[in-house]
């Protein structure tokens, strides 16, 4: 039987997932972040994440992690794949090895055929397609100081925002001041922003503080609600440019999104009908996640079609 690895490699964990040439899955394993690999201490984290997930996804398959090979692996990486390969090829023994990001395997775990858009909104935003000739195209993932408009991040900046304006008396009146102050024991909006500005602060736990804007939304906070929708609005556009770079107009096309900003059921709701005011466009649930995605990749990189 041929082996196959799947990785999704992100900055909240690593997950493996190894399967047979039908997709099926044998073992799975679960380590710390890995999507750091320049410095000394983020390349170390990312082989003791690479290795543990591997190993405990070899012994749930019964197999040994010492001498296993893979005929085929593939590795969404978040950061970019471009300086892991290297690390990654002295890791494991596979015959072919595929170094890519997670858009790409987020999409491959979405849809039966690894085709149509992605939409992902953690921290960050971006979306991704691929057509059926195997053409890509992206848009966003710019970053938090450019772009990834509708992540986490930039929900809570907006809410902080929101804040800072009621406060000073030129911003309408929302409950979000309230909640944020509570929710971080900041004394005023202006000591919640420098706190921000700080290292204990990481953009990862700003943008957690997202929920607490669908809160006060659900609780019909009318800023609140503005936050939402535009974000929704945002990724709708997203999904809307790759369509736009890969598809003509009118045609059948699957979009998935994924990430925890994703669980405000206001804002996918927001979205879904963003998206679906354009022609043949069709909001689904991911069929599988992004590691069980990587999988489907590993396989179709051997030559095997699979669905």
């Amino acid at each position: 039987m041929k082996l196959f690895l799947g990785v999704d490699g992100g900055q909240s964990g690593t997950a493996a997932v190894i399967g047979d040439e039908t997709g099926r899955v044998l073992g799975t394993g679960e380590a710390g972040p890995c999507n750091h690999a320049a410095a000394g201490e983020g390349r170390a984290k990312l082989e003791r994440a690479v290795r543990g997930s591997v190993a405990e996804a070899c012994a749930q398959a019964g197999l040994d992690a010492a001498a296993v090979e893979f005929e085929a692996a593939c590795f969404g990486m978040s950061g970019g794949p471009e300086d892991k390969r290297e690390i990654l090829e002295g890791i494991l023994r596979a015959r072919r090895l595929v170094v890519t990001n997670d858009a790409v395997i987020a999409l491959a775990g979405a849809t039966a055929s690894g085709q149509g858009i992605i939409t992902i909104a953690g921290t960050g935003s971006i979306a991704f397609g691929r057509n059926a000739p195997g053409r890509t195209a992206r848009a966003g993932g710019w970053g938090y100081v450019f772009g990834d408009e509708g992540g986490g991040f930039d929900i809570a900046r907006q809410a902080l925002r929101s804040a800072l304006r009621m406060e000073e008396g030129w911003g309408p009146p929302t409950r979000l001041r309230e909640v944020l102050l509570e929710a971080t024991g900041a004394r005023d909006a202006n000591d919640l922003l420098h706190r921000f500005y700080g290292d204990d602060w990481p953009r990862s736990r700003v943008a957690r503080l997202a929920p607490l804007v669908d809160r006060a939304a659900g609780g019909g906070d009318m800023v609140a609600l503005e936050i939402l929708h535009g974000a929704a609005h945002s990724l709708a556009l997203l999904a809307a440019s790759v369509r736009g770079q890969l598809w003509p107009a009118g045609g059948e096309i699957e979009v998935a999104c994924i990430g925890g900003v994703f669980e405000s059921a206001l804002l996918h709701e927001r979205f879904r009908v963003f998206v679906e005011m354009n022609e043949g466009a069709r909001v689904i649930a991911p069929r599988r996640g992004p590691a069980e995605g990587a999988l489907m990749e590993a396989v179709r990189a051997a030559g095997i079609a699979i669905g």
